[in-house]
């Protein structure tokens, strides 16, 4: 579930592939908190063979070449357990594996990494992964079950700074290796999304090359900084080349690999200053793919050799409060959020500078989500201007100088308003949003950095008043990793928000194994958030991607599309 910048996603190519059955699926077919019988995931090689002959891969007349990704912003670490945002977990993943897999056609977990096949017991609770024997670190040795339970315990430790840290410890009881090629994981309770939120996102790193390095030096380390090449191991389809920080990362295909070998001899992901660089390289022919802005359609649709395609998201876009009294007391009173939301006209920023490629969000399930529930969402937040100075004005803000901001106990509701540089349309939706809170008496000043320094001001030192970014959602569509009042600093609750009532309701969804149970109490779990705004959700939006089409078997889709290994190049 990582963050992004707000209005493109660095398409991951590689992180995801498919399987016929998902065992989680069948899970969803008895309700009941304890199955009759254990439940056994299809194979690797069960699901490979499925795959295949669904997707009906055309073979590369000729193989080679370098696939060329793009982005506005460099990755952040190549440490998978350091990385928190969309384009270091894109990098990350093409190297390094959890224990399972995603479906990129459902979202749903897969046995596509490095467990190739695993058992659920009928209780729900203890899970058995049966590693692959065949898998190789990149520089040769085999990967095992300590190496799991190594990064098992890093994850677990909240010195090594994970955002991953929150979810793994609230939800596992205990894991141990049976064998050298076996793990057992024990959750403290039966879980819907105990294979999405904790095996597909504790990813897999070597202990003969971290086991000497004490967790709190991680991220500065030269296997994290990709400053020591032969630290950064990995076991899957691509090895670490170089990364020249702010230019380009580059990968080359691991003929060792245990799965599905590439067809690309090399994988770049170039840096580009801004989106106008990046629609430039595409026409120029200096690129494979990119996300697009919606106001780059118009430049780009048309042009021969390139194809564009859009899809609805599992994302939101959103603004994030600091909640946190010792750095602001700006924020503290909801109706004072909620002030700043009826403030925003969002359907002038779908109209207008998302030029419809998005939906006013009502609540914060997206449009693709089973609980999306726009009829059942309260409160509605409608345009009314009015309605926002009469909160502030009954919250004890006034302009009590006549200077155009109000005020309070000598304090004015005036911020700096973060967003990531690089991108157009959030420059426009800044702009926009200090006009529209300016109108009601709130003075926002706009201020935008680069992804990595968002980061650093929103999570490692969370210094920020108010802050513009994107979120992206797993297919179980529990949001507690967001608003769960233990995620402050060790999850993705940059807001220092808690709500036990909220906490009591996904609780209960997370145990919730029919999905029309775990769909209403996500709907009154939204209803609370919609009502508390801890975030302002601003829309639901739609992907936009364009690609060369020597780009062969691509098929870009909401959950990450055609794996890289699959893709050749018509050269």
């Amino acid at each position: 579930m990582p963050k992004w910048n707000g209005r493109r996603l660095g398409w991951t190519l590689a992180l995801l592939a498919a399987m016929t059955l998902s065992p989680l699926a069948a899970l969803a077919q008895d309700a009941s908190p304890v199955a009759s019988a254990a439940i056994v995931s299809p194979t690797r090689a069960e699901w490979t063979a499925a795959y295949e002959a669904e997707m009906a891969f055309t073979e590369p007349s000729t193989p080679g070449g370098t696939f060329i990704d793009s982005a506005t912003y460099d990755i952040q670490t190549v440490q998978p357990l350091l990385a928190e945002e969309n384009n270091s977990i894109a990098v990350a993943g093409m190297m390094f594996e959890p224990l399972v897999g995603g479906d990129p056609r459902t979202g749903e977990p897969a046995p596509n990494a490095l467990a190739d096949f695993w058992e659920i017991a009928p209780d729900r609770i203890t899970y058995t992964f049966h590693l692959n024997r065949d898998a190789r670190w990149h520089d040769g040795e085999p990967v095992t079950a300590a190496d799991v339970i190594f990064s098992f315990d890093a994850l677990a430790n909240e010195k090594t700074g994970s955002v991953y840290t929150g979810t793994f410890n609230e939800s596992v009881a205990s894991y141990r290796a049976i064998d050298d090629y076996t793990v057992e994981v024990v959750a403290k309770q039966p879980r819907v999304d105990f294979l999405y939120t904790n095996m597909m996102a504790a990813v897999v790193v070597p202990k003969h090359i971290w086991g000497d390095i004490p967790v709190e030096k991680w991220a500065t380390d030269p296997g994290a900084t990709g400053q020591d090449p032969s630290r950064v191991v990995g076991s899957g389809p691509f090895k670490f080349q170089e990364w020249t920080p702010g230019e380009s990362v580059t990968l080359v295909r691991n003929d060792d690999y245990y799965g599905k070998v590439a067809w690309i001899d090399t994988y770049v992901r170039r840096v580009w200053p801004d989106q106008i660089a990046v629609v430039n390289a595409l026409l120029n022919d200096e690129l494979d793919v990119a996300g697009l802005e919606p106001a780059d359609v118009a430049a780009i649709e048309g042009t021969p050799g390139i194809a564009i395609e859009d899809f609805p998201t599992r994302n939101f876009s959103y603004l994030e409060f600091n909640l946190d009294p010792e750095v602001t007391t700006l924020f503290q009173d909801r109706d004072v959020r909620q002030a700043m939301m009826y403030a925003i006209d969002r359907q002038s920023i779908v109209d207008d500078i998302l030029l419809g490629y998005a939906e006013v969000a009502r609540g914060t399930q997206p449009v693709i989500s089973y609980a999306y529930a726009p009829e059942d969402t309260t409160p509605v937040y409608e345009f009314d201007p009015e309605k926002a100075k009469q909160l502030l004005a009954a919250a004890g803000w006034t302009d009590s100088n006549g200077d155009g901001t109000v005020d309070k106990d000598g304090q004015e509701l005036s911020f700096e308003l973060l967003y990531p540089s690089g991108s157009p349309t959030s420059d426009q939706i800044a702009a926009y949003l200090q006009d529209a809170w300016k109108a009601v008496g709130v003075d926002a000043a706009p201020k935008s950095l680069e992804f990595p320094a968002m980061i650093e001001a929103t999570t490692t030192d969370p210094s920020f008043a108010v802050a513009l970014y994107g979120f992206q959602w797993d297919a179980t569509f529990i949001q507690d990793a967001m608003f769960g009042c233990n995620q402050y600093q060790v999850g993705f609750n940059d807001m220092r928000y808690c709500n036990p009532d909220l906490d009591k309701i996904n609780a209960q969804a997370v145990v919730a194994f029919d999905e029309a149970q775990r769909r209403a109490l996500l709907i009154q779990a939204s209803n609370i958030v919609n009502e508390d705004l801890p975030v302002l959700v601003l829309d639901f939006g739609k992907s936009i991607v364009a690609y060369s089409d020597r780009v062969q078997n691509y098929a870009p889709n909401t959950w990450g599309g055609t794996p890289l290994t699959y893709l050749w190049l018509e050269q």
